[in-house]
């Protein structure tokens, strides 16, 4: 029995040279790539091209020509095997039907095609299609053959919705891919893309599957649109001549596409161009399954998550064609949206385009669904944890994500120098070391003072040694904005930054790196219940608390915030067993730590043993002010502090003197009138102090300054290993219970701190500006202005009674009563 439209499209083939044979898609395989080659199709993606513009769109006329190559490049590639016969036979019969909508005849149709040829000026020569024409003529006037009319009641009877492209449920993603070159069948081959793999060296210094890997997640997680995004802004928040300003600063290719960039700001154009990343990153995809890096259901996997990005922001194809296109401005510099209907009419126009279908509802949720979860595995590794923290001060680590690969030697080196020259963090101290960067107890204060802040509860401004500066009170003040934010990230965020730079370094133990981020994963996860909660937090405190000498990184942060591909919203959020990257302390021993007040900076965990470079210049430092050579002289002068101390100095050589001034002068008197020693000279200065009630030295309680150099050198002597951890924390609940004892408030311990510390202090030039440094110092820690000066406004005194408002979350100390859980 005779197959119609097989003899009908074998007859039309004909006209192209073809010797007539009833199955026009027996043509020999190699015979038909050949053939493909010599009409200038080299691969499938060129092949879509071509099947697109057969009949073309927007009020075009149709081309008899191009439908009538169209019949013979289907016939090719269904014999070379680029199309399947089922999909060869479809493309048939859509331009069969075509061709008999337009043409009520075949004379008519090969008077159409005559023509064509002759407007074109045909120089090929006797290529035997006049004698064709003739010969098909003769078949339809004698009735012979598949005639026009027997076709037209053939596709009658079997009209039907055609799959010109692949159209089951997962492979419907590929229509994204059209811009780029329209898929005709699945699966991928080395068939589709002539060039591939010099190509991905010279336009992505691709070169195996890994390289790969990286960039498809970069361009999900960035791309190009975060640099344009955050210089959009910027330029928005600028007036006209700072905007041409900033313009001029720019040089070589960088002014092409500033030009471009402030022509959008200037004319008004939406600035939206997110389809330049998330259409590549489809074609990528698809040349990873070119190639066979990526196995089919990576590649769809990949494909879905740039379709669900996609399907994020725009409602239609032709949203997404201009968004494109000015992404594509961006890069190459020039403006290409004039050019916007030239370059994309094919695909909205062509009723045969893969685009014919709406955008929206292309694709089933289930698969988005399951490349979402496809896409959080490539990053649940907790270095991804790292990595999205670190990327938001360094958008180049942005790169690093997917599979782990050798650092740059010249990376490792400035990393390794980095923390050796700013946090002083040295390879043989071992990954331990990094647990003195984890300040939990810093940011329990800041959630304290922000508590405090929104409910009017903050300490006054003034304290007995003046009043902060009005900056440093508003920035305080400020904090009530962040009341419902978890302050965590203010610090976890730095301290990720300088595991990044750890695991760069390569000069730590990777294991022990790796279970620093699991902990740091599974804190932010305790605090925050999603990347929403927690960008939303870190916008706030970093709004409030900038980096000093630091470009303020917010922008940078609500970026993340707002864009769907952000890493951020593809971490596993999913808690495990909470273990923090270093120990949280009590919030008793946190505020039996502050005592030390500002003789020394404020300590915002736990101490622990140090390095041996490190602890030389502690045993200097403790042997220069006190003489101390080893544990148990510490530890004996640990209990002189808090049994005796210098209060003693005062009480018994000192104290005396204020009940009989003559005595007192005439003792001045005698010291003054010889030579002294160095020690009679400390003495006097100590008398005429007592004199002259320096200070109020005679009216005030001194334990303070005993109780903060027991605490300041505790800390020194855990830090040496002097002390260990149970003896620690016996000399810090001495030192809290003896500051309860001794004062009712962090103003009166002040005061005694501040007499101690002027009292005993030796002669020397710098004696004034210490003091007002002191005086300034202690401003800052009673106020909390600024609030990272010292934690005394968050903390109870010890043994007062509570007076701070509870935080609405969870992140706070241990032995905090108040907390809402």
């Amino acid at each position: 029995m005779v197959d119609t439209l097989n003899a009908w499209w074998a007859q039309q083939l004909v006209l192209c040279d073809w010797a007539f044979d009833p199955d026009p898609l027996s043509v020999d395989a190699e015979a038909a790539v050949a053939r493909l080659a010599v009409l200038g199709v080299s691969d499938r993606g060129e092949l879509g091209w071509r099947l697109v513009e057969t009949i073309g769109g927007g009020g075009a006329a149709i081309d008899p020509a191009r439908m009538l190559a169209g019949l013979e490049l289907v016939a090719l590639a269904g014999g070379a095997g680029w199309l399947s016969q089922p999909r060869a036979r479809d493309w048939a019969q859509r331009l069969a039907g075509e061709i008999s909508a337009h043409y009520s005849s075949l004379d008519v149709w090969l008077e159409a095609l005559r023509r064509v040829r002759g407007a074109e000026g045909w120089v090929r020569g006797d290529d035997g299609f006049s004698d064709a024409c003739e010969a098909l003529a003769v078949l339809e006037h004698e009735g012979d053959g598949i005639t026009w009319e027997r076709l037209g009641e053939w596709l009658a009877i079997h009209d039907r919705q055609l799959a010109l492209w692949p159209e089951a449920p997962e492979e419907q993603v590929w229509r994204l891919r059209a811009g780029f070159s329209p898929v005709v069948e699945l699966p991928a081959g080395r068939a589709d893309w002539a060039g591939l793999e010099a190509w991905l060296v010279e336009a992505w210094q691709i070169q195996g599957r890994d390289d790969l890997l990286h960039a498809l997640l970069w361009l999900a997680g960035q791309g190009d649109r975060q640099g344009w995004d955050l210089d959009a802004n910027r330029l928005l928040a600028l007036d006209v001549a700072a905007r041409h300003d900033w313009l001029e600063r720019l040089d070589g290719t960088e002014r092409a596409y500033g030009r471009v960039l402030l022509g959008f700001v200037d004319h008004g154009e939406p600035l939206e161009w997110a389809a330049w990343d998330w259409l590549r990153l489809v074609d990528l995809a698809w040349a990873g399954a070119c190639l066979g890096w990526l196995d089919e259901r990576e590649a769809t996997d990949f494909a879905l998550h740039g379709a669900d990005l996609v399907l994020h922001r725009y409602s239609d194809w032709a949203a997404l064609a201009r968004a494109y296109q000015r992404g594509r401005s961006l890069f190459e510099g020039r403006n290409l949206l004039p050019a916007l209907e030239a370059d994309w009419k094919l695909l909205l126009q062509s009723p045969v385009s893969p685009w014919h279908p709406a955008l929206q509802g292309l694709i089933e949720s289930s698969l988005l669904e399951r490349s979402r979860r496809a896409l959080r595995d490539w990053r649940r590794e907790p270095r991804h944890w790292v990595l999205a923290l670190a990327s938001v001060r360094e958008p180049e680590l942005a790169m690093r994500q997917g599979p782990a690969v050798p650092v740059l030697p010249a990376r490792r080196d400035d990393a390794g120098q980095y923390l050796r020259d700013t946090l002083d963090l040295h390879a043989d101290e071992g990954v331990e070391a990094l647990a003195r960067y984890w300040l939990p107890a810093q940011a329990h204060h800041l959630n304290q003072l922000a508590a405090d802040a929104a409910h009017g509860a903050l300490p006054g401004a003034e304290t007995p040694f003046g009043a902060p500066a009005a900056g440093d009170l508003a920035l305080r003040d400020g904090l009530r904005t962040a009341s419902r934010h978890s302050a965590t990230i203010h610090m976890a965020e730095k301290y990720a930054f300088y595991l990044q730079m750890a695991m760069d370094s390569e000069a730590f133990d990777a294991a022990g790196l790796e279970v620093l981020a699991e902990a740091l994963r599974g804190s932010l996860c305790r605090f925050y219940p999603d990347a929403r909660r927690l960008l939303e937090a870190w916008a706030s405190w970093e709004s409030l608390l900038p980096e000093e000498e630091q470009p303020p990184l917010s922008a940078e942060i609500r970026w993340h915030l707002e864009d769907p591909g952000s890493l951020f919203h593809w971490l596993d959020w999913c808690p495990g067993e909470w273990q923090e990257p270093g120990r949280r302390p009590s919030l008793p021993h946190f505020t039996a730590m502050a005592l030390v007040g500002p003789l020394n900076s404020a300590a915002w965990s736990l101490p622990q043993p140090e390095s041996e470079r490190e602890c030389a210049s502690i045993r200097d430092w403790i042997d220069g002010h006190y003489g101390l050579h080893a544990a148990t002289e510490l530890t004996e002068f640990l209990d002189f502090l808090l049994e005796v101390g210098d209060r003693q100095e005062y009480l018994v050589n000192y104290a005396p003197y204020t009940l009989n001034e003559a005595r007192l002068g005439s003792e001045i008197a005698t010291l003054e009138s010889g030579e002294c020693s160095e020690e009679e000279a400390s003495h006097l200065l100590r008398l005429q102090r007592v004199r002259d009630n320096e200070d109020g030295c005679n009216d005030t309680d001194m334990a303070a300054w005993d109780i903060a150099q027991t605490v300041d050198l505790a800390i020194a002597g855990r830090q040496l290993g002097w002390l260990d951890e149970t003896a620690f924390t016996r000399v810090l609940e001495r030192a809290h219970a003896l500051a309860a004892a001794h004062y009712a408030g962090w103003e009166e311990y002040a005061r005694g701190l501040y007499v101690g510390f002027s009292f005993f202090m030796g002669e020397t030039p710098e004696r004034e500006s210490f003091l007002a440094g002191f005086r300034q110092a202690l401003v800052a820690w009673l106020s909390g202005a600024p609030p990272l000066a010292g934690p005394w406004a968050s903390l109870d005194f010890p043994g007062a009674r509570p007076r701070h408002w509870a935080p609405l979350h969870i992140d706070t100390l241990p032995g905090d009563t108040r907390t809402l859980h």
